[in-house]
């Protein structure tokens, strides 16, 4: 499908408070659930009904799944029973783990647990087959509704499920992750972080564990105070490694949760330990400080109590934070937005949020090796004003995401490689083009382009002002994006865009005969022989003359002016009003005509008598019109073959609507702009669409 390019604009962040309904029939929770009430009947949800559709779009169950509610498997099912913990998470014959591990550490923030899974909903009286959740996705929290019909084998849940056979918000919320995402099948593979922050609306942030920091411990015991999220993993290298079990009891490319950390004292010094958890719900570390180990028996029975120690096949487990350090090799933390922070938090973020989109043959430019295209995708303005406290630099996160992916894969799409570059800015406030970059080099970028839902790094930077790329790695490749700059000072950002911007030469009035030059008496003989008696020309006569014309033309491809390109013109270029070109806007038309076809010559850099649809937007300004990335891309669609390129033709059809449309509203006054409550963006948008 073809991507609509969206407004970059900066936006403020959504709080969880504004989540929107995203059911089909428009309808609220709370509505859907009393109407389900007061005809008798338990929800069945239309946008995701109780069949293989839901769990599979690229194979078919391997087993008969029946499609059952809580109350068909269990005699007295509950919601939540003796409250949301990590054990509550058991998985099931789905690869979501990463999923799972997210969810593990959701339960160790009570607020943010109860944001994403709300309280207000049980078995009990009322009961009426329906649930709901809340998912931030883009900048915007939705809330999403399900039924409670849960796939089964044998009477016991597929997926994910509670150690506690009667408790099912665990599964329930995997379902509706999975509604999220199209299905089920949509939930296999992923990181930890992506849940995380669809969780929270928080930033992640990767740490390479053998390159961790002298501070990591600190880094990670203040991350787990402040509600941050946090799982970790140990590298495949290969895909026959996958969830193979290592000599000490770790999975390797599987995703765990990193659930605590804490000191003990051990023959009279202290050792630093972490807590893990496994979202299988069993299998665990057997190395120093496991569930049984001998470490064990020199703590106290009260320091083993405080610190949750239990001789459990949980899934859960300590281990020494040095046998961390050498069997993991990544860690996650999403960090939370300033709406997810206690309001007695001692440092909030400074956010802002850019949606966009990269077009084919438009903004989708590729990176900096493509340097042709390179300058066309969008272009983000950051302003940084003020230094961190007690320091000469200013403190930013840049978080690129590419939105949807997950969705998409049952189209086909797979996840693009990404990243983004940031570039000092000049004075102006105008889209940077080619030689920019040609002659600039970036002051700083992304760690790596990746194939990953979003990346993220920590900057630095002097104040002032800066331009930042966002990109796929390859040109052509179209997505959605949601760009979120979070600052430890107030920073302003800005879609360099361009403004809508049209500069049109007035039509000059008719030359007086005697002070014709030798020229344009030439000129004067060859419109003779073209109108003919009644010395006007017609559509007819300009069409053929035009396609004779162009024929001759060097190093122009075209196919054909059609008549109603050649109606177009005389549109626009007769003053009279009679349909047809007389002498003097005949030569006005032609005088454009050649400034048109030397534009498009100008702009025709490998001289293929083509031009690529990526230079539309310097051609198009050559000519007077200065478009937003928006209608640059409805010409683009409009105008350009599946190449990216566009002939003279179509070059000049778009020109001459461009044009008409411009004059047009040039001729409504004020007062009707206003009462059709139309501006130049929009009203060319809508005579183009004609």
């Amino acid at each position: 499908m073809p991507y609509i390019y969206q407004d970059s604009s900066p936006q403020v962040p959504s709080v969880p408070q504004s989540a929107r309904s995203t059911h089909s029939t428009g309808q609220s929770y709370k509505e859907l659930k009393l109407q389900c009430q007061q005809k008798g009947i338990l929800f069945e949800d239309c946008d995701f009904p109780a069949k293989d559709s839901s769990l599979f779009f690229s194979e078919k169950p391997p087993v008969p799944f029946v499609w059952k509610r809580p109350g068909d498997i269990v005699k007295e099912p509950q919601f939540i029973l003796g409250g949301a913990t990590r054990t509550d998470i058991c998985q099931g014959d789905l690869g979501d783990c990463w999923l799972l591990a997210a969810i593990a550490s959701l339960t160790l923030n009570e607020n943010t647990l109860a944001r994403v899974v709300p309280q207000d909903q049980d078995f009990g009286p009322g009961y009426a087959g329906i649930f709901h959740f809340q998912f931030w996705q883009h900048n915007e929290w939705l809330d999403v509704v399900i039924d409670d019909r849960l796939p089964t084998f044998k009477d016991r849940l597929v997926f994910l499920h509670s150690a506690d056979h009667n408790e099912f918000w665990s599964a329930l919320l995997e379902k509706a992750y999975a509604k999220l995402n199209g299905s089920y099948e949509a939930l296999k593979g992923g990181s930890t972080i992506e849940a995380m922050e669809d969780f929270t609306g928080g930033v992640g942030e990767m740490y390479e564990v053998k390159k961790a920091p002298e501070n990591f411990p600190e880094v990670l015991e203040k991350a787990l105070k402040r509600g941050s999220m946090v799982g970790c993993s140990i590298d495949i290298s290969s895909s026959a490694e996958s969830e193979a079990r290592t000599p000490r009891g770790l999975i390797k490319g599987h995703a765990y949760s990193v659930t605590g950390t804490d000191e003990v004292s051990y023959q009279g010094r202290k050792v630093k330990l972490i807590r893990i958890r496994n979202p299988w719900g069993q299998v665990e570390w057997n190395g120093a400080w496991s569930d049984n180990s001998s470490e064990w028996r020199s703590v106290s029975p009260s320091e083993q109590r405080r610190l949750h120690q239990t001789a459990l096949d949980d899934g859960e487990f300590w281990m020494k934070y040095e046998d961390f350090l050498s069997h993991f090799d990544k860690v996650e933390i999403c960090n939370l937005t300033p709406d997810a922070l206690e309001s007695n938090a001692t440092h909030k973020w400074e956010v802002t949020v850019h949606q966009g989109s990269w077009v084919r043959g438009a903004t989708a430019g590729g990176c900096r090796n493509f340097i042709e295209t390179f300058w066309t995708n969008p272009q983000i303005k950051l302003q940084l004003t003020e230094k961190d406290d007690g320091q000469d630099e200013c403190t930013f996160i840049a978080a690129l995401m590419q939105k949807d992916r997950r969705k998409l894969k049952k189209l086909g799409a797979e996840m693009l490689t990404i990243g983004y570059a940031i570039y000092e800015s000049p004075s102006d406030d105008e889209h940077l083009a080619k030689d920019f970059f040609r002659y600039h080099a970036s002051k700083a970028r992304s760690k790596s382009y990746i194939n990953v839902r979003e990346v993220s790094d920590r900057f630095k930077l002097p104040p002032g002002n800066y331009i930042i790329i966002p990109t796929t790695f390859e040109p052509h490749q179209e997505a959605d994006f949601c760009l979120r700059i979070f600052s430890e000072k107030k920073a302003v950002t800005k879609e360099m865009d361009g403004n809508v911007d049209i500069e049109l030469p007035e039509l000059p009035k008719p030359t007086p005969p005697p002070e014709e030059t030798e020229e344009e008496k030439q000129f004067r003989a060859l419109f003779e022989q073209i109108a003919g008696q009644d010395m006007e020309i017609s559509a007819e006569e300009l069409e053929y003359v035009l396609n004779a014309v162009l024929e001759k033309t060097k190093n122009i491809k075209f196919k054909k002016i059609a008549l109603l390109s050649c109606r177009n013109i005389i549109s626009l270029m007769d003053t009279s009003g009679n349909g047809k070109l007389e002498f003097n806007e005949f030569k006005v038309f032609w005088d454009k005509l050649k400034k048109w076809i030397g534009i498009f010559l100008h702009f025709d850099s490998d001289h293929s008598g083509t031009m690529s649809s990526y230079e539309l937007r310097l051609a198009l300004k050559a000519a007077g019109f200065q478009l937003n990335n928006y209608l640059l891309q409805l010409m683009v669609l409009r105008y350009s073959d599946d190449q990216y390129q566009i002939e003279f033709d179509d070059f000049l059809n778009c020109l001459i609507r461009l044009e008409n449309a411009c004059r047009v509203f040039q001729a409504l006054s004020t007062k009707s702009r206003d009462f059709i409550n139309l501006n130049i963006s929009e009203f060319i948008n809508l005579t183009m669409n004609i």
